[in-house]
C-alpha cells in the first residue's frame, strides 16, 4: 500500500476522516441524554456533570499531550492517543450502565481522545504551507462536525430499536475505524521535534504574546458557548418535540436527527472559513462568525413552543457560526507562536477553554433545575448563558484585530507571509 506524502491530499484525507471516527464517540452521551436522564434517573445538575466530568478530563488530557508533544513530536503522541481513544470508547460501551459508571468511563474516553486532536492540528501545521493552512485547518474541524452528525443519525436510528446501549456500541465503532486511517497517515509522517532557541521560554514565548493570549481569550469563550450548545442541544430539540406532542423516546431520536444537521452546517463552516480565511484574513472571517453565533445563543432557548421551523432555521444558523470560527482560532494560534512553543500554547489554550466548557454545560443544568424545565423561561436563560460567552469571544476578536502585532492576521491572499511573532523579551 502506497503512503500518502505528508501534507498532501491523500495524506490530509485520511487526518481528517480519522477525526470523523473519534469524534463520533465524542457525542455519545450528548445524543442519548434524553434517554440517560430517565433510564439513568438524572437531574439536570447531575446530567450536566457528567458532561463536565468529561470536559475537564478532555481538557487535562489536551494541556498534558499538548505540551508532550514539544518534547516527543506530535506524530508520536497522536499515534499512542489513537489505540488508547480505541480502547476507552469499547471500554465505555462495554460498561456504562449507570450514572457513576457513566461518569468515570466517559472521563476516562475523554483523556484517552485528547491525545488526537490538539496533536492533529500540530502535525497539519508542520506539513501544510501557509497559504494552504486555513483551508487545511477548516478540514481538519470538519471532520468533527461530520463525526458528530453521523453520530448522531447512528444514535437517532439505535434509540428506538435498541436504547442506549446499542447507540453507544455503534459510536464506539468511530474510534477503532478512524484509528486505522490515523496510523495509515502517521506512517509516513516524520514525527518532529522543534529546537528551543537558547533564551526562548514559555513566559516570553506565550504568555507576554499579546496576539497569542488574545487568541487563547477568544477560543476560552468560544469554547463555552460551543460545548455548552452542543451538550444541550439534542436535549432542547427533544423538549420541542415533546412540547409538540411527541413521545419521549421518539422526541429524543427526532432531536439526535435534527441536532445532525446542524453539525452538517458546522462541517460547511469549517470548511468555508477556512478558504475565507485563507483569502480575507483571519480575524474579519472570526469576527463575523462570533458575532452571529452570540446573537443566536441568546434568541435559541426562547423558541420552545415555536413553530419547528423557525427553531430548526435558527438552528442551522446557529451551528454554522459557533463552528465556523474553530479552525481559524487553531490556526492563528500555529501563526502567532514559534514552531517550539506551539504544543505549549495549545496547551494552554486547551486547559481554559476546555475547561470554560466542563463549566458550561454543569451551569446550563443547573439554570434548568433552577427554573424548572417545565418553565417557559429554562431553556431561554439556559442558552443565554452561553451568548454571555459568545459576547466575549468578539470582544476578544476585535482586540486581537486592532492589535498591532497581529497585522498578518487581519491579512488576507494567497501567498502572505508566515504570521510568526516574536514577543519582546
Amino acid at each position: 500500500m502506497k503512503r500518502p506524502a505528508p501534507g498532501g491530499s491523500g495524506w490530509l484525507l485520511a487526518i481528517c476522516a480519522s477525526r470523523i471516527g473519534a469524534y463520533m464517540v465524542y457525542i455519545a452521551y450528548a445524543a442519548t441524554l434524553p434517554v440517560l436522564q430517565r433510564e439513568w434517573h438524572l437531574s439536570g445538575t447531575a446530567a450536566g456533570s457528567i458532561a463536565s466530568a468529561f470536559q475537564v478530563a478532555y481538557a487535562v488530557s489536551l494541556m498534558g499531550c499538548s505540551a508532550l508533544a514539544d518534547r516527543v513530536g506530535a506524530r508520536r503522541v497522536f499515534l499512542m492517543g489513537t489505540v488508547a481513544s480505541a480502547g476507552a470508547a469499547v471500554t465505555f460501551a462495554m460498561f456504562a450502565r449507570g450514572y457513576l459508571s457513566g461518569l468515570g468511563l466517559y472521563a476516562l474516553l475523554a483523556l484517552a481522545l485528547g491525545g488526537t486532536y490538539t496533536t492533529g492540528i500540530l502535525l497539519v501545521a508542520e506539513n501544510v504551507p501557509v497559504e494552504r493552512r486555513g483551508r487545511a485547518m477548516g478540514s481538519y474541524l470538519a471532520g468533527h462536525s461530520l463525526g458528530l452528525a453521523l453520530a448522531l443519525v447512528l444514535a437517532g436510528m439505535a434509540i428506538p430499536r435498541g436504547g442506549y446501549v446499542l447507540a453507544f456500541w455503534l459510536l464506539a465503532l468511530g474510534p477503532v475505524l478512524g484509528g486505522a486511517l490515523a496510523w495509515v497517515a502517521g506512517r509516513a509522517t516524520a514525527n518532529v521535534i522543534p529546537a528551543r532557541a537558547v533564551g526562548q521560554k514559555f513566559g516570553a514565548e506565550v504568555l507576554k504574546n499579546r496576539p497569542a493570549i488574545l487568541v487563547i481569550a477568544g477560543y476560552t469563550f468560544h469554547s463555552w458557548e460551543l460545548l455548552g450548545m452542543w451538550a444541550w442541544t439534542p436535549a432542547f430539540l427533544a423538549a420541542c418535540f415533546v412540547a409538540a406532542g411527541a413521545e419521549l423516546t421518539r422526541g429524543a431520536g427526532l432531536g439526535a436527527y435534527l441536532t445532525s444537521l446542524f453539525h452538517l452546517t458546522g462541517m460547511m463552516a469549517s470548511l468555508l472559513a477556512g478558504l475565507l480565511a485563507d483569502r480575507f484574513g483571519r480575524t474579519p472571517v472570526m469576527l463575523v462568525m462570533a458575532a452571529i453565533s452570540a446573537a443566536c445563543s441568546l434568541v435559541f432557548g426562547w423558541l420552545i413552543g415555536a413553530s419547528l421551523a423557525l427553531i430548526v432555521g435558527v438552528g442551522l444558523l446557529y451551528g454554522f457560526a459557533a463552528l465556523g470560527d474553530s479552525p481559524i482560532y487553531s490556526t492563528a494560534i500555529t501563526e502567532v507562536v514559534a514552531p517550539a512553543y506551539r504544543g505549549s500554547a495549545l496547551a494552554l489554550r486547551s486547559l481554559l477553554g476546555y475547561g470554560a466548557g466542563a463549566i458550561a454545560p454543569l451551569l446550563f443544568g443547573a439554570i434548568l433545575d433552577w427554573y424548572g424545565v417545565g418553565n417557559a423561561g429554562a431553556w431561554g436563560w439556559a442558552f443565554v448563558s452561553l451568548g454571555i460567552a459568545g459576547v466575549g469571544a468578539v470582544v476578544s476578536v476585535v482586540l486581537l484585530h486592532r492589535t498591532p502585532e497581529a497585522g498578518a492576521l487581519r491579512r488576507g491572499g494567497i501567498g502572505r507571509a508566515p504570521a510568526v511573532f516574536v514577543s519582546p523579551r
